[in-house]
């Protein structure tokens, strides 16, 4: 696979180096539109990462030369230009993996997944804890009856990093919940399903207007989900999902699954899983986009077309209600 890179922030530098652990993949080529910034990632990835720096990929500001050497895109640019670049790559007919969220829009995702399927080409939303095999199992062991039917899911997922960072710097698409949301939104999708009864968030905002702390509340017609994101606001970390017969906890950091446990009414009876969690993860989402694009579909499940459109839905009604939190809040 010749697969080029969209983008030259943070997460790309951590993607180039979990590439290295993934057979298969020939990085060709990496694209950003500011003269300079390509280049500057090539020379400082590729002298540190591992790769082979006499295969360089090369360094380009232009979008149709970069399309010409790569038949597979990640892309890892700020939020609101996803859309853009995973529509215009798809065109192109490129197979895509694109950093979450995948689209602020329930329309645009859809139509991108319309556009994967146009051109045969592989579309996936890079939310890694997805495809980690430690969360692949417990959603399995909580769809398998032993804590009876999933009544309730709560995920938190709070950080404290610098004030100058990009998240909280872009008042448009930053904050925490466009931030880290998809991977709280997540389990409650993947356990309570794409159909929820009703969406509703509360946030306090910086001075700036980005959301430094919002709930978002679920309402499913048989059971509740509560997600909880935090920039600049600590608060444990955990994933709980609510059963009949008993319940899942993960402790902080759940999203980087490699443990968790079953508990029932019995206190004493409690089983623990522990589960293979390498390098920052990317790893096993990039497998499995490589094992996507080689025809081995079995893995599709763990982040379905229908799953990214719905997250999308909810993020569209978050930007929507934004306004209004934002209004309140003064």
């Amino acid at each position: 696979m010749r697969l080029g890179i969209i983008g030259t922030g943070r997460i790309a530098g951590r993607f180039v180096r979990e590439a290295g652990f993934v057979g298969g993949i020939d990085i060709t080529a990496v694209y950003n539109p500011h003269d300079g910034s390509a280049q500057q990632f090539v020379d400082a990835k590729w002298s540190h990462s591992g790769h082979d720096v006499k295969t360089k990929p090369a360094a380009l500001t232009e979008l149709e030369t970069f399309w010409e050497l790569v038949n597979a895109v990640y892309i890892a640019t700020p939020h609101e230009t996803h859309f853009e670049y995973a529509r215009r790559s798809l065109s192109a007919q490129k197979h895509v993996l694109c950093e979450k969220p995948l689209s602020f829009s329930e329309t645009e995702a859809e139509k991108l997944f319309e556009l994967s399927s146009c051109f045969d080409v592989v579309l996936l939303e890079g939310i890694k804890t997805a495809y980690c095999p430690g969360f692949v199992q417990m959603m399995s062991i909580a769809r398998s009856g032993v804590i009876g039917a999933v009544r309730d899911v709560e995920a938190c997922f709070t950080r404290l990093i610098p004030p100058t960072t990009r998240e909280f710097t872009n008042v448009g698409y930053g904050g925490s919940f466009t931030e880290y949301g998809s991977y709280t939104l997540l389990p409650m999708i993947k356990l309570l399903g794409k159909e929820f009864i009703d969406v509703h968030f509360e946030s306090i905002f910086a001075e700036n207007g980005v959301d430094l702390y919002t709930k978002a509340f679920l309402k499913y017609k048989n059971g509740f989900a509560l997600s909880k994101t935090g920039l600049g606001v600590k608060s444990e970390g955990q994933l709980l999902i609510s059963g009949t017969q008993g319940y899942i906890l993960a402790r902080s950091p759940w999203w980087l699954t490699n443990e968790f446990e079953v508990r029932y009414e019995d206190p004493n009876k409690i089983e623990r899983y522990v589960a293979n969690y390498l390098g920052s993860g990317l790893r096993y989402e990039l497998s499995d986009f490589v094992h996507l694009i080689n025809g081995n579909g079995n893995r599709a499940f763990k982040l379905t077309a229908g799953e990214s459109i719905a997250l999308a839905r909810i993020m569209e009604q978050f930007m929507e209600e934004r306004m209004r939190l934002r209004g309140d809040a003064k």
